[in-house]
C-alpha cells in the first residue's frame, strides 16, 4: 500500500538578506542572520529572505511563514506558497521575501513556519538597539587633541 499523504519534515529554516540561485539551480544565501542589530530605532528592513526546505513527505501542502512582533501576537509579514512532494525521498525549496519590514522596538521578534496550519518551527530573531559611541577625548584608538602652536615671539 502506497501512502497517499505524508505531513513532511522541515529540514531547515534561515533568515537571510537575500537568496540567489545559480544557473545550476543551487542555492546562495546571503547575510544569514542570527540577530538584528541597528544603531537607531524604528529602522526598516529593505528585505528579508526566509529559506525553507522540506522532505520526507507526500502530497500537496501549504506552507506559511510568519514574521511575528515581540508581543507574539501582531504578524508584521505573512507569506504563502504550495508544493508538493511526489515521493518521501524528494524535497522542496521554498523562498518566502518580506520587504520594506519594519522593527519599531528592540526585543525578541519570531519567525514561525506551519505546514497545512501545524506549526513545524518557530524560532527567535532578536533586534538589538545599539547606538554608536560618542568619541571620547584621549580614549585608546583616538589620536589626541591637537595642540595650541606656541605663541609667537617678537
Amino acid at each position: 500500500m502506497t501512502p497517499t499523504r505524508i505531513l513532511p519534515d522541515l529540514q531547515c529554516s534561515l533568515l537571510c538578506e537575500d537568496v540567489r540561485q545559480e544557473v545550476t539551480g543551487s542555492f546562495i544565501l546571503v547575510g544569514v542572520l542570527n540577530f538584528i542589530r541597528v544603531p537607531q530605532l524604528p529602522v526598516v528592513a529593505l528585505k528579508l529572505a526566509v529559506f525553507n526546505r522540506w522532505t520526507a513527505g507526500v502530497g500537496q501542502f501549504i506552507e506559511s511563514t510568519r514574521l511575528v512582533a515581540p508581543d507574539q501576537t501582531t504578524v508584521l509579514r505573512k507569506g504563502e506558497v504550495r508544493f508538493a512532494l511526489q515521493d518521501p525521498n524528494h524535497h522542496a525549496t521554498n523562498v518566502t521575501l518580506f520587504g520594506q519590514v519594519e522593527f519599531k522596538t528592540a526585543g525578541v521578534y519570531y519567525v514561525e513556519v506551519l505546514v497545512d496550519e501545524v506549526m513545524k518551527l518557530r524560532y527567535p530573531v532578536p533586534v538589538i538597539h545599539t547606538p554608536p559611541q560618542q568619541p571620547q577625548q584621549g580614549s585608546p584608538g583616538q589620536p589626541p587633541k591637537p595642540q595650541e602652536p606656541p605663541p609667537a615671539q617678537a
